[in-house]
């Protein structure tokens, strides 16, 4: 059984654990707030965007571009959002086994796929596994700008340019709420499903549609993995949020529990010594 100072001392560093964790909850929530925000605010331009790029590429007949056509699939990629730090919960955990078994269904050969990494949890996940990373960022910040990771984004559309790539998905935690984020898989490239989810509408066009698209295609695809950057950071913070506050309330119980324990020990070593004092005073008569 354990002493009393024994209980007593952990009873402290327990109460020391609940506050840090505590701290990290609230930093969490006020993270939380502004990573929605900008999830949130940057939907408008994206649905704009969509709107603009689905209205050439299917409004017009003599508008072509090779991000739009599917070719023969010889090399897939996936591109992977996580975190840099841990004490999320199963945010990556959640992800990173979604990938490794979405791998193991398409592919038999690690030449037949490549991976591309936001965050170093992913990173370090695929190359303790051998499995070939591409491209890799880490040390994002919390609140990251399109210019943080505009090298591979452009870097990876490239790729799909240039046929490293015949087509790219993207793996990250979708912000439903500050309790539940789900585990989504995006077809980056080839674009063909990009009227699907929006409305066409019509435009004149100066200089001509293929131009634009030229243009306005790999910005496209790059504002695409933003967009999910962002809206897998407000997970991030979500998630490490309920991970944080549920270590505390563990941490609470356990708190109760030794005090309960300490208090029955402290009651027990009182009472023996009573016994004792009274057994040695019968003893003296």
């Amino acid at each position: 059984m354990a002493s009393l100072r024994d209980i007593k001392t952990r009873i402290t560093s327990t109460k020391k654990t609940s506050q840090i964790t505590k701290a990290m909850e609230m930093v969490s929530a006020a993270k939380l707030n502004r990573a929605e925000q900008n999830a949130k605010s940057f939907v408008p331009y994206m649905d704009k965007i969509q709107e603009v790029v689905a209205s050439i590429a299917v409004g017009s007949k003599d508008a072509s571009h090779p991000m739009l056509v599917s070719r023969t699939v010889k090399k897939t990629g996936y591109l992977v959002i996580t975190s840099d730090r841990g004490l999320a919960g199963a945010y990556n955990s959640n992800v990173l086994r979604t990938v490794y078994q979405t791998i193991q269904k398409r592919h038999k050969s690690t030449d037949e796929y490549a991976i591309i990494a936001i965050g170093r949890v992913g990173r370090d996940f695929f190359k303790k596994r051998q499995i070939p990373v591409f491209l890799e960022i880490t040390g994002l910040s919390d609140q990251p700008s399109f210019a943080d990771i505009q090298g591979i984004t452009s870097q990876t559309v490239n790729m799909f340019g240039d046929g490293t790539f015949d087509e790219l998905y993207m793996f990250y935690n979708h912000f439903v709420s500050a309790i539940s984020q789900e585990v989504t898989e995006k077809k980056l490239l080839p674009l063909t499903d990009i009227a699907s989810s929006t409305k066409l509408m019509s435009y004149e066009f100066e200089p001509s549609q293929e131009e634009i698209l030229e243009v306005l295609l790999p910005q496209y695809a790059e504002s695409l993995i933003y967009g999910a950057l962002l809206d897998g950071k407000a997970s991030e913070h979500a998630a490490r949020m309920t991970a944080m506050k549920s270590a505390t309330d563990n941490a609470k119980e356990l708190i109760n529990s030794l005090t309960l324990s300490y208090n029955r020990a402290r009651q027990a070593a009182i009472t023996q010594e009573i016994t004792e004092i009274v057994g040695g005073a019968a003893a003296l008569e």
